[in-house]
């Protein structure tokens, strides 16, 4: 990123050969003293190698500070990476969970649960073509999904920002990619906010709009994440089970090891009661002979609480809820035959 010391964008105090001035002078300081120790006669040379060592080691702690500042910030660099990387894997996690939903559910509602996401994903892909002034690429992106009638609608939208952004000035453009960073911020989609913002950083790093934006995405996580830990304290105190692990799913993103240990003991107690809540729920079923509603919360069970000895007990028995169940919604010619 622009706000350290990098390799794309070297500062004058890193361009300068400090180890090079440093071999030079340890160098020369070390053949002054062997001279001036060889000859008594020229004990001025000895005392210009006591001088040329002290100067040599101020010149290597200074390289060294220099040095190790560069790594710091290349550590930071690369934490910022995997955050964005684990992130990423994340949203990939929560798409793949919903394919898996979508597997049991009508056409109709697949279209509901995709539709979204897509949109967001190829919206995105063709704003980092635009941002990176790649207007070919994305030129040929929009002209593709103006042909089909799903992203017609999408196609517009983003055809009316190409045009706005091709058309500005400079400093437009950097005003409307910002904005835009701020509306995947305002949605809390930080993996595609930090994309744009690196896109930003690349095409105009002398901005200093664009050099404040990476401690900004930063701060709005940091504040969002104080956000879903008041609500974690309110839903915890208020003993809103289902609440407190929406928020939990939530907030497991964010939280570091730290906070996550400090978080497991009221965490696992949501867990309890809400394992305890499924399964009154699950033997009230079954002793109604409600076997519909049985099979839904003993699905819960299994799906949410897969290493539990209860969701053991209720995957052993499935097959013969799922019958029963079956049984019970078949039409009423059907049950009297």
């Amino acid at each position: 990123m622009d706000f350290m010391i990098s390799p794309k964008q070297p500062s004058h105090l890193r361009r300068f050969p400090w180890l090079l001035v440093f071999t030079c002078l340890f160098s020369l300081a070390f053949l002054c003293f062997i001279i001036g120790k060889g000859v008594d006669s020229l004990r001025m040379v000895l005392s210009l190698s006591l001088v040329l060592f002290i100067l040599s080691a101020g010149i290597g702690i200074i390289a060294g500070l220099l040095y190790l500042r560069e790594l710091a910030g290349h550590l930071r660099h690369f934490s910022e990476k995997v955050d964005q990387a684990l992130e990423a894997q994340s949203r990939q996690q929560t798409l793949l969970l919903k394919v898996s939903q979508a597997v049991r559910v009508s056409d109709r509602a697949k279209e509901i649960i995709f539709r979204d996401s897509e949109q967001i994903e190829i919206g995105e892909a063709v704003l980092s073509k635009l941002h990176q002034h790649d207007f070919e690429s994305a030129q040929a992106m929009l002209d593709a999904m103006a042909g089909q009638p799903r992203y017609e609608e999408l196609a517009a939208r983003l055809q009316q920002m190409a045009d706005k952004y091709r058309t500005a000035t400079e400093e437009g453009r950097i005003s409307q990619i910002i904005h835009h960073i701020e509306g995947l911020m305002d949605k809390h989609l930080w993996a595609q906010a930090a994309a744009q913002i690196e896109n930003l950083l690349t095409m105009f790093s002398f901005s200093d709009k664009a050099k404040q934006m990476p401690a900004k995405l930063q701060e709005r996580k940091n504040l969002y994440k104080r956000r879903l830990l008041a609500e974690w304290d309110k839903a915890i105190r208020n003993k809103e089970t289902d609440r407190s692990l929406e928020i939990l799913k939530e907030l497991d993103q964010y939280l570091s090891p730290a906070e996550a240990l400090a978080l497991q003991e009221s965490a696992s107690s949501v867990f309890k009661t809400k394992l305890h809540n499924l399964g009154m729920e699950f033997q009230m079923a079954v002793t109604e002979k409600n076997w519909a509603q049985a099979l839904q919360a003993g699905r819960q069970i299994v799906h949410g609480f897969p290493n539990s000895r209860m969701a053991a007990e209720i995957r052993s028995k499935m097959d013969i809820l799922q019958e029963r169940a079956r049984q019970v919604g078949e039409p009423p010619q059907n049950k009297t035959e």
